[in-house]
C-alpha cells in the first residue's frame, strides 16, 4: 500500500512540474510573440518616415533656417 501510495504522490508531481513547465513555455512563445510583432510594425513604421531633403544654394550668400512654430523657413 505504501509503495502504491508512493507512486501516485511521484506521478502528481510529475504531473505538476510538467503543467508547470508547459504554462512557462507557452507564456515565453506568447511574449516572444507579441514581442516580434511590436518590433516589427516599429521597423515598418520608421522606413515608411519621409527622409529629410537638404536645401542647397548656389549663391555664396549664409542660408538661414529657422521655426517660427508653424513650420520651417528656409531663407535661401
Amino acid at each position: 500500500m505504501q509503495n502504491i501510495r508512493s507512486l501516485f504522490i511521484a506521478l502528481a508531481g510529475i504531473t505538476v512540474f510538467a503543467a508547470m513547465a508547459l504554462f512557462t513555455v507557452s507564456l515565453t512563445l506568447a511574449v516572444g510573440g507579441i514581442l516580434t510583432v511590436l518590433m516589427a510594425a516599429r521597423a515598418i513604421s520608421l522606413r515608411m518616415k519621409p527622409a529629410p531633403v537638404r536645401a542647397k544654394t548656389n549663391s555664396q550668400r549664409e542660408m538661414r533656417i529657422w521655426n517660427d512654430g508653424r513650420g520651417t523657413i528656409i531663407d535661401l
